[in-house]
């Protein structure tokens, strides 16, 4: 990170064009020859403190605007993100100000030159800066993570881990190139180092094939939302409400009581049954009477189930699709009916056919008409 930054001055009505390097250079001989000092050495200390003083001075601003004037713009608007960015990068920029101040200090002390290498000094202040603009970033990220972990757990949708461990693999990556920035920076060979971080990500990937295809259908889960937490879901022979979704396996609450634990790679596989998507649950159910039955009882049948099935009387019907006389059954005449309840509710779904199978009975009882059971007629002969 040597003083390379080309700069342009204007003397005499030329243009005089030199590295940064040499305009500090050329700053600290004039304040020696101005002030007559016989050695440079109080030119640069001269010129460095300036320096210092100006980035510090340049701190105190970035902290003054913050405080008083991005602070008081933050607290007009009703949300809190923006509270929570300037305080998690108001410290850091003022050190990164600090630290640019600091640079410059020493890099323009010539006589430090026969003690310390400048260019080990450029690398560590490199360093510093690209981790604390990192820094800076994560942070800011860390802050709309928050804020989206918080919204998500007052709806309930998904465990907050998958959101963690998401935010620690961004902030990972980050900071992975904020290093090969610093690298390439730097002039350091970055070959070898890729060669060898690529044979060891295959051969830790082979090793954990299994974790990590369940880790990154976690992902997948979380994005494509086939089913969130309070869901529920039938996945093959088991129904249940998931009560947990993490980073290796989903825990579905089934109704008998028991906890299943699902792998997450076995879900993403899987056809999965949601119940709670459902906006309007179809119901088909039929009933058989008696070959007894007369012509004109069965007639009235269809208006019986009209009457019944009334969306005006049922507070979770949403209408009746048809009733009709289907078969001729082994012992009985059967009907079907296909009706609709509005709640996606299985408890209220059961309530209503409740409802609806005591009503039924009842009418069919003040009209004589007897429900079919299972029977056989034997013909003896002599």
């Amino acid at each position: 990170m040597r003083l390379k930054v080309k700069v342009q001055l204007l003397f005499l009505g030329y243009a005089i064009h030199m590295s940064l390097e040499e305009v500090f250079t050329s700053i600290s001989q004039r304040i020696t020859d101005l002030f007559g000092f016989s050695d440079k050495l109080y030119g640069e200390i001269i010129w460095s403190t300036i320096i210092l003083v100006c980035f510090l001075i340049i701190g105190w601003i970035v902290e003054h605007v913050f405080e008083h004037y991005f602070k008081k713009l933050a607290k007009k608007t009703k949300t809190k993100l923006d509270d929570e960015i300037l305080k998690n990068v108001k410290k850091p920029i003022y050190i990164l100000v600090l630290f640019l101040g600091i640079y410059f200090f020493i890099h323009n002390l010539s006589f430090l030159d026969q003690y310390i290498d400048k260019n080990i000094v450029d690398n560590v202040f490199l360093l510093i800066e690209v981790i604390l603009i990192a820094y800076i970033f994560t942070r800011v990220t860390n802050v709309f993570f928050a804020w989206y972990a918080e919204r998500q757990q007052r709806k309930q949708k998904m465990n907050q881990h998958i959101l963690f461990v998401f935010r620690g693999i961004f902030n990972g990556i980050v900071y992975l190139i904020a290093f090969c920035v610093f690298m390439a920076l730097a002039g350091i060979d970055l070959t070898g180092l890729a060669i060898g971080g690529a044979a060891t990500a295959i051969v830790i990937g082979f090793a954990l094939q299994s974790v990590l295809s369940d880790f990154f259908s976690a992902f997948s889960i979380y994005f494509d939302k086939p089913f969130e937490i309070g869901d529920y879901i039938v996945v093959g022979d088991y129904s249940g409400t998931v009560t947990k979704i993490g980073m290796k396996s989903t825990r579905v609450e089934l109704l008998q009581g028991e906890e299943l634990v699902l792998p997450n790679s076995e879900l993403t596989k899987a056809n999965v049954r949601n119940f709670k998507k459902m906006k309007k649950r179809r119901i088909d159910f039929s009933f058989g009477v008696t070959y007894d039955t007369p012509l004109n009882k069965l007639k009235k049948i269809p208006d019986i189930i009209k009457g019944v099935i009334d969306p005006e009387k049922l507070e979770y019907v949403d209408k009746l699709d048809r009733v009709h006389f289907t078969e001729f059954g082994d012992f009985s005449l059967n009907f079907d009916i296909v009706y609709y309840v509005k709640s996606k509710d299985y408890a209220k779904y059961r309530d209503t056919q409740q409802e609806i199978n005591f009503a039924i009975k009842e009418a069919f009882e003040k009209e004589g008409i007897e429900m079919a059971f299972p029977t056989q007629t034997i013909y003896l002969t002599k």
